[in-house]
């Protein structure tokens, strides 16, 4: 399952971690695995380009207020 356009970071986070429990809990059969594991890594590299996204834009508004 693909990262939805809309999806909030909380929502990919909720997502990624109910992936880890399912994985931490052997709820998953090797055929599901890599898809879920496949889905996991979609899900990091969406959070992670959220996470510098912000931590740009926070930069800005501070370089800003410095000025």
């Amino acid at each position: 399952m693909a990262v939805a356009k809309k999806e909030t970071y909380s929502e990919a986070m909720k997502r990624l971690e109910n992936i880890v429990a399912r994985i931490e809990s052997n709820e998953l059969d090797i055929d599901s695995l890599g898809e879920s594991l496949k889905e996991a890594q979609e899900l990091i590299k969406f959070c992670r380009e959220k996470l510098y996204k912000a931590d740009g834009e926070i930069k800005k508004i501070l370089e800003e207020e410095d000025k």
